[in-house]
């Protein structure tokens, strides 16, 4: 990420949305007309998933690959900037969804990742969003298959 004034910065983060993202909702809707029904946001959960399906109990987590510092991805770099700060937090918020997955496969609750990166590339290529779905539709009943 390149050097900014602190202002400019704040400003950026400060528009950065936590519901409803554009990746959150592009997946929401590819998995609704798939016929899975979901609670969004399910604060009664560990981490409030993005997605939870009830009928799975799987627990579906569209995360931001700045702020859940996804490896390997371009977007995922520590501002130059307050660089100690951008450090402890990002890594906070890795070692908090940690948490929030052991809670939920505790509770017999099954994790599923996608990254916001993933969802990007699907919206730009739509031969890849049937592929990337039917991988992710797969997953969700695979999980349950082992039950």
């Amino acid at each position: 990420m390149k050097k900014k004034k602190p202002m400019t910065r704040s400003q950026n983060m400060a528009r950065v949305k936590s519901k409803n993202t554009t990746p959150e909702v592009f997946l929401r809707k590819l998995l609704w007309h798939k016929g899975f029904r979901y609670r969004l946001n399910y604060k009664e959960l560990p981490g409030s998933p993005d997605l939870y399906i009830p009928k799975y109990r799987v627990a579906i987590f569209v995360n931001g690959c700045f702020w859940h510092m996804h490896e390997n991805c371009r977007h995922s770099s520590i501002p130059k900037n307050n660089h100690d700060f951008w450090k402890n937090k990002l890594e906070g918020n890795v070692e908090r969804d940690k948490q929030n997955y052991i809670k939920l496969e505790s509770m017999g609750i099954k994790v599923i990742v996608v990254w916001g990166c993933e969802i990007k590339q699907m919206m730009k290529d739509k031969e890849l969003v049937q592929k990337r779905l039917d991988n992710l539709v797969y997953e969700i009943i695979r999980i349950v298959e082992k039950e």
